[in-house]
């Protein structure tokens, strides 16, 4: 299945208005989220992926402590695609 190309910049800004929790560029967004507690840190990380899996997609992810640090990026596409809004979105009905 052919994966979705990289976005162009007008249309990434216009997405990243749904995603206020997400700051980036057409190189990668980020996202950074302190949770209660290193345990509940690592099963965000389970959770998220799970959904990464489903969908064939994987974050970076750097956990420091209890705050987890995400970027979403479409390798193969050389940006920000589809894919990755996404993700952010399924990443979002996850976490606080």
């Amino acid at each position: 299945m052919p994966r979705p190309p990289r976005l162009s910049p007008d249309e990434l800004a216009a997405a990243m208005h749904g995603l206020p929790l997400w700051s980036g560029d057409g190189d990668g967004i980020r996202r950074s989220v302190q949770l209660p507690s290193f345990r509940d840190a690592v099963a965000a990380i389970v959770s998220i992926a799970d959904v990464a899996e489903e969908m064939d997609h994987h974050p970076d992810v750097d956990l420091r402590w209890r705050t987890l640090h995400l970027t979403l990026v479409s390798h193969s596409a050389g940006g920000v695609s589809e894919l990755d809004l996404e993700l952010a979105r399924r990443i979002d009905a996850l976490l606080p």
